[in-house]
């Protein structure tokens, strides 16, 4: 049973942290819809910065243009 637990929670850690990119996105985003505009400037410039060639830099990219521009 507790091998069993643990192995569930590996593969939880692992599923987690398998693209940091969308990771990031994706708290950029709670982050928007919690008012919390300077966090979600500061997660987009990091995607935009350390992911350049990930699918979500240059969703990122947009998302702080506009928060930027405001």
């Amino acid at each position: 049973m507790i091998r069993r637990l643990l192995l569930c929670v590996l593969l939880l850690l692992l599923t987690a942290c398998s693209d940091p990119a969308k990771e990031k996105f994706t708290t950029a985003q709670f982050e928007e819809q919690q008012f919390n505009k300077p966090h979600a400037i500061e997660l987009y410039r990091e995607i935009v910065s350390q992911h350049p060639d990930s699918e979500y830099a240059g969703r990122a990219a947009g998302r702080l243009a506009e928060l930027t521009a405001e």
